[in-house]
């Protein structure tokens, strides 16, 4: 992560803060730039193993078509309820596709980690089922911003 966070420096997560939240957490939210310039928001499962994000997509969804086209990303993760309980954080930067697409299981070191994590976060299984129709997706992020509200004076 190169960029350092200049606002709200108060309410932001410490890096073993954000770990824990990233690791914990089950679905953010991925914003990628359409052909014309929109943005396209979905929902997606990801795990974060301490250096880089790792979303699973379909390969023939409007994310994947983006990302082709324009790797530019920004993933929001985020929880609570109530005003004072809102925690989260936004990771931006650049999309690496990793491995084969769509993904059957063939060989490949550089996901074996991520698998492993991705497999027993949500499915609990010891290895990834790969059903050919997703792919994935690495972001080491170039930015973070975080929040968490609970750190406000009062909160």
């Amino acid at each position: 992560m190169t960029a350092t966070q200049r606002r709200g420096r108060r309410i932001m997560m410490t890096r073993p803060e954000l770990d824990a939240f990233l690791t914990e957490r089950r679905t953010c939210r991925v914003a990628t730039v359409g052909p014309d310039g929109r943005p396209h928001v979905g929902a997606l499962w990801f795990v974060w193993d301490g250096a880089a994000l790792w979303l699973y997509s379909l390969t023939r969804s409007r994310r994947w078509a983006d990302l082709r086209r324009d790797p530019r990303v920004a993933v929001v993760v985020d929880d609570g309820r109530e005003y004072g309980e809102l925690r989260g954080a936004e990771l931006s930067g650049t999309a690496a596709f990793v491995g084969e697409a769509p993904r059957t299981g063939e060989p490949c070191p550089e996901l074996g980690a991520a698998e492993a994590l991705f497999a027993a976060k949500y499915f609990g299984l010891d290895a990834m089922p790969h059903d050919g129709r997703h792919a994935w997706l690495r972001l080491a992020p170039e930015a973070v911003a975080s929040w968490d509200f609970r750190k406000m004076p009062g909160g």
